[in-house]
């Protein structure tokens, strides 16, 4: 039997990940998608926030109109609760079976592009275009502690794996890491010029990040020091998606995705517009399940891919 190749499995991974729905409904650039495995939500310059059958691709009834573009949305409190991030700074919180909206905070004053949950410690983490962080209780949904980093957009912001501490991405370039007890930084280290944009944990010991140069970054949490630099992208990678035990995801503005295989660390699949990919910028990934991601774009639309 003739042994397979790397440019086999490349060939292979291209062939057999397929887009399985486009979704399209709203009439503006998608900027954040969120899943809770049975829907998909969606944040688009429409100002919409809307809701899709993950496995029909259908758009149900869950619609709220806001006044300002929403960035960033998350599902926290094991997905029943829904924030929403207004270019304005407004953090809208939401109730989603009871549909009602929970509450309605002004802290931050400039858009907000990254929110995220630490459910280790009951904490959700927002980040804003000026650089400011504020940290909120889950549970009582009152502010913890409001941090001003002056490291220009705070553009992706993910808890460690054991939650003692989170990471911070920044238009500074900086890459860095805050205790999640105390809220001192306990680390900080220069990453991507013109900006660290995603970030993602491959093991304890490993932290992956992209950045506006289009390069993937391996460090060792251990040391923080640079383990391998990788030319991944024509430009900026928007996010990063660990998708099973064996592969993460990229999305960059170039209009591709591209899928890796975590122990070489080469590409096996490129999605790109004749796949049935995006027009525009992939801004947002979001995993489904271990064959299953979801990814949004400028172009409007939501792609449900599986590999």
């Amino acid at each position: 039997m003739r042994r397979i190749k790397e440019g086999d499995v490349y060939y292979l991974y291209n062939q057999l990940t397929k887009n399985k729905h486009t979704l399209n409904g709203h009439s503006g650039a998608i900027y954040s998608i969120a899943s809770d495995h049975q829907f998909i939500y969606s944040a688009s310059a429409d100002k919409f926030v809307v809701r899709w059958n993950a496995e029909t691709g259908e758009q149900d009834k869950f619609a709220i109109k806001f006044d300002f573009t929403a960035y960033s949305i998350c599902l926290f409190s094991e997905n029943s609760v829904l924030t929403v991030g207004l270019a304005s700074g407004d953090l809208h919180i939401f109730d989603i079976k009871e549909r009602k909206e929970l509450k309605f905070y002004t802290q931050h004053k400039k858009g907000i592009f990254a929110i995220s949950e630490n459910a280790h410690t009951s904490q959700l983490y927002v980040g804003d275009a000026d650089g400011n962080l504020s940290v909120w209780n889950t549970k009582t949904l009152e502010l913890i502690i409001y941090l001003p980093f002056d490291c220009g957009k705070i553009r992706k912001i993910i808890p460690s794996m054991d939650g003692s501490q989170f990471f911070i991405a920044a238009q500074d370039g900086d890459i860095r890491i805050i205790d999640s007890t105390t809220f001192n930084e306990t680390a900080r280290f220069f990453a991507h010029k013109d900006g660290a944009t995603s970030l993602l944990q491959l093991s304890k010991h490993e932290l992956i990040s992209g950045g506006k140069d289009a390069h993937l970054k391996i460090w060792d949490l251990a040391t923080n020091n640079l383990l391998k630099s990788i030319p991944a992208h024509n430009f900026v990678i928007y996010d990063l998606l660990r998708l099973n035990d064996t592969q993460f995801v990229t999305a960059s503005r170039d209009k591709s995705i591209k899928i890796w295989d975590i122990k070489s660390m080469n590409v096996i699949a490129r999605l790109e517009r004749k796949q049935g990919g995006h027009q525009h910028s992939v801004n947002q990934l979001v995993r489904l399940s271990d064959s299953e991601f979801a990814s949004c774009s400028d172009d409007a639309t939501i792609c449900i891919w599986q590999v």
